[in-house]
């Protein structure tokens, strides 16, 4: 047996004994589904030639002062990750992922840095997942003037994909009139307003009381923004790590697997029906 091997049954193992499956999952998740990540600035320029004319970071767009310098701009980029989130098919590792839980006493719950909603969207239920940085498919104003976070769902798209420009009138807070902007925490953010955060991590925490036996399975969290895997690490529970690149990982109750999400949840699939 080589180490992939050893490391496939120890956590599958991990899963097997398990009354609950803590998800915890950064961009990574996504890529299989044809999702970008901005893997570094030539990946952001990949996916918006617009912004690679510009110069722009990722720090740079994803900013609440880009609605002010450049509202078309700022609103081009997110109105077409909106639109690319909301046609995205969420590939069949998430499917997996429920189909162990279920065979849990307490579920599946997961704790998420996406802000494309592809866990609700595979069918997890909006109760069981935690957004720590947002969800795209949120909208509140850009000042802000009060705390209403209000759904995406009747904003329509209109972009040029090509010059990274939203067309016609500009999203608007409904309460005053003013731009409106996602739900999102973002770089050099005052304004986010993190109150429906909040009550997801408090949902969170209700859960994770009630589990004696948790495993957390973290998956394409890298380390430029670490919320995710500081967080997974920081419980002191049994461990898996599945991430490409950065697989490493400290201490005895953790397993690294140098897989991406959708190729390494088939192989911890297979190292279950091993098990059984």
């Amino acid at each position: 047996m080589n180490d992939l091997d050893a490391a496939l049954a120890r956590a599958a193992d991990w899963l097997m004994q398990a009354d609950g499956l803590l998800v915890t999952a950064g961009a990574g998740m996504g890529v299989d589904s044809g999702l970008p990540d901005f893997r570094g600035r030539e990946g952001l320029w990949r996916a918006y030639p617009a912004l690679g004319r510009a110069r722009l970071d990722f720090s740079e767009i994803a900013c609440p002062d880009s609605f002010v310098r450049s509202p078309r701009l700022a609103w081009g980029f997110y109105g077409h990750r909106l639109a690319r989130y909301r046609s995205a098919t969420p590939h069949a590792g998430f499917a997996l992922l429920q189909t162990w839980a279920a065979r849990m006493p307490q579920g599946l719950f997961v704790f998420t840095s996406n802000v494309d909603g592809q866990f609700q969207k595979a069918g997890v239920p909006p109760e069981r997942v935690c957004e720590v940085h947002g969800s795209i498919h949120h909208l509140q104003c850009l000042e802000p003037c009060c705390e209403r976070i209000h759904p995406a769902d009747p904003l329509a798209v209109s972009i040029d994909a090509e010059r990274c420009e939203w067309l016609g009138e500009l999203p608007r807070c409904p309460a005053c009139g003013r731009l409106a902007r996602p739900n999102i925490l973002m770089f050099g953010d005052w304004g986010w307003l993190a109150e429906r955060t909040r009550a997801q991590q408090q949902a969170l925490e209700r859960w994770r009381r009630g589990v004696d036996k948790l495993v957390v399975l973290e998956i394409g969290a890298g380390t430029a923004i670490p919320t995710v895997r500081w967080f997974g690490e920081g419980l002191g529970q049994p461990l898996i790590r599945l991430n490409l690149r950065e697989a490493e990982v400290g201490g005895g109750r953790a397993v690294g697997l140098p897989l991406a999400a959708l190729a390494g949840l088939q192989a911890l699939e297979q190292a279950l029906q091993r098990h059984r």
